[in-house]
Order: C-alpha cells, then sequence, then structure tokens
C-alpha cells in the first residue's frame, strides 16, 4: 500500500487537532456570558474599568477579552475593548434576539458531557448539572428566532383550537394565539411558571395553561391542532408512540398531529448537529436520541394516522400527519 502524500497527513492531523480543541472557544464564550461581559461592552471600554465592573482579576480579564476579540465577538481599539455587531444582537440581555439564556444552558451540558466515559460504560446518564431557568429560556432563545417563519409553515386554516404539548416557554403558542387560535400550553407546571413569565412581555390573553406530566396525566381534548416540538428525541420510542396514540384520542374530526425535530438521515449519521445531539440525550436521558423522519413516519401510521407529509426546514424536519 502506497504511503500517504506528507501535505495529506498533516491535514488529517490538523483535523484531529481541530476537533480535539474545538472546547477552547466554546468555554471562553459561555465563561463570558456566565460574567454577562457583553453587556458591559456596548461601549468601548478598558480592561481595568471591565475587571472592576465584573470584579474580576486584571490580568485573567484582558486575557479573555483578548480571546473574544479573536473569536470575532469583540473590537478592540486603543486598548479599549467593545462589542462586535454580532454580541450586540445576540449577547446582550436586553436585545429582543439575546441568546444568553441559551449559553447558560450550553455551560449545564459541559458539566454534564464531562461524564460522557462514565456514560459510555454505564449506559445511564450523567445528569449533574440541571437549571431549569436557564434550559427553558434558552429554548426561547432559540425558537423566538424560527417561530414565525415555522407557525406560517404549518398552516392555520380551518384551526380554530391548539395544544401546544410541551411547549416549554411557550413561544409557539404565542405566534399561534397572535393568528387567532385558541391555544393550550401543556408541560410541567415548574415550567409552566417560567412560560406565564414569558406572556407577561407580550400582549397575548388567549391561553390557556395546563401544568402535569403528559405521558400520564390528562393533556385534554377537542383539539384541532396538536404540536409537539423538540419533545420526542427526549424519550424512548415506546413512550413516543404512547404519546402519539394519546395526542390522537385527544383531537377533532380531521384532526391534526405536527411534529418539529432535529432531521437526521434514516442511517442516523448525518448531520453531525443532529448525531451529536443524539449524544446529548444518552447523557442526560434514561432512553432518547434524536429519530430519523422515517421512524417518526412509522409512528404515525402505527397510531392510525394519514396523509402524513414532511418538510425539511434549514437543520429540522416538519412532520404532519391527520385523523382519517
Amino acid at each position: 500500500m502506497a504511503a500517504s502524500h506528507p501535505n495529506s497527513i498533516i491535514k488529517q492531523a490538523k483535523k484531529l487537532r481541530e476537533i480535539s480543541n474545538g472546547f477552547r472557544p466554546a468555554r471562553v464564550l459561555l465563561t463570558a456570558n456566565n460574567y454577562r461581559v457583553f453587556d458591559h461592552l456596548e461601549k468601548p471600554r478598558s480592561v481595568s474599568t471591565i475587571s472592576k465592573r465584573l470584579g474580576t482579576d486584571l490580568r485573567a480579564t484582558e486575557i479573555l477579552l483578548d480571546a473574544l476579540t479573536g473569536l470575532g465577538l469583540l473590537k478592540k481599539r486603543d486598548k479599549n475593548y467593545s462589542n462586535s455587531p454580532i454580541a450586540s444582537r445576540f449577547l446582550v440581555s436586553s436585545s429582543p434576539y439575546y441568546q444568553g439564556d441559551y449559553l447558560r444552558h450550553a455551560d449545564n451540558h459541559w458539566k454534564n458531557w464531562s461524564g460522557l466515559d462514565e456514560v459510555i460504560k454505564t449506559g445511564s446518564p450523567f445528569h449533574i448539572a440541571h437549571n431549569r431557568d436557564a434550559f427553558i429560556r434558552g429554548m426561547h432563545n432559540l425558537a423566538s428566532l424560527r417561530a414565525k417563519k415555522i407557525i406560517s409553515l404549518i398552516g392555520l386554516r380551518g384551526i380554530q383550537t391548539a395544544l401546544d404539548l410541551g411547549g416549554g416557554p411557550g413561544t409557539y403558542s404565542i405566534e399561534m394565539a397572535k393568528k387567532g387560535i385558541h391555544v393550550t400550553l401543556f408541560d410541567r407546571p415548574e415550567t409552566i411558571e417560567i412560560a406565564k413569565g414569558v406572556f407577561k412581555m407580550t400582549d397575548v390573553k388567549d391561553i390557556i395553561f395546563i401544568g402535569g406530566d403528559f405521558l400520564f396525566d390528562d393533556i385534554g381534548k377537542g383539539y384541532d391542532l396538536i404540536f409537539i416540538s423538540q419533545v420526542l428525541h427526549s424519550l424512548s420510542e415506546k413512550d413516543n408512540i404512547q404519546l402519539l396514540r394519546k395526542c390522537r384520542r385527544a383531537l377533532n374530526k380531521r384532526g391534526r398531529i405536527i411534529i418539529q425535530e432535529a432531521y437526521l438521515s434514516d442511517d442516523r449519521t448525518y448531520p453531525l448537529k443532529s448525531t451529536l445531539s443524539s449524544v446529548n440525550m444518552l447523557i442526560n436521558t434514561v432512553a432518547g436520541r434524536c429519530y430519523s423522519h422515517d421512524e417518526i413516519k412509522g409512528w404515525f401510521r402505527k397510531t392510525g394516522l394519514r396523509d402524513i407529509r414532511e418538510k425539511i426546514i434549514d437543520d429540522s424536519v416538519l412532520i404532519s400527519g391527520r385523523l382519517p
């Protein structure tokens, strides 16, 4: 077998180093977000000023700010630092596009992912860090960027009543309610309390809140639409089929169930984001993982839904089915 060209070997080794060092920029960003660095840099400020405001070590702060500048998140001029446009838009807590809650949630993932070696050995979760507030508000950060688009693609013609099942902060409920839909948001009681705080920042009123465990508790009935976004990946196949059958019984005649999940190929190896999400479920849940669109459509058929359709949007897939 002929030896590989030296340049090829160098490139391959570089690729491995890039993968192994991928944690470095992530850790810098997560730490900066934890300290709310970006809230203090909407105007140019010196290292000493930022260090005093944050109560941090001067040398450490300068190294952190330089790294953030290298990542393109800050600008540096005459020894003063300020936010770059991307930081101002997504990392300042007063911005309508704020993503810092999601980063707080990712920081919990950091702690849990550190137990992956043990998880691979035992098959059991390593769920040592969890912040429900960061998780739910982080989901609002993400959904707020796409909710209008997703709801418009779903199509609400003929829909009068909808259930947002496992709807977390209620971002999609808000968009449906704005269209005149009578929406019920179902999630755990502690999540519902966070969602109510999110709703207080809107002018939406026509929402019914139900707190409980959707696998065991009554989810109501009489819905024209049941929307289940980014829920199934946290459950086992058995529980997902059980949940879909429960939802089927809660639908009106000709009612629809629509699932939004990360897109995953049939062999479950592509795209990388979804395969890593499966690892995240391995670490954080007893039986969850990402499922391919064909797997989910198979559950729809088992549940007795018909007119099954799918639509791929960016890195997600929408799968719909209706009662015959």
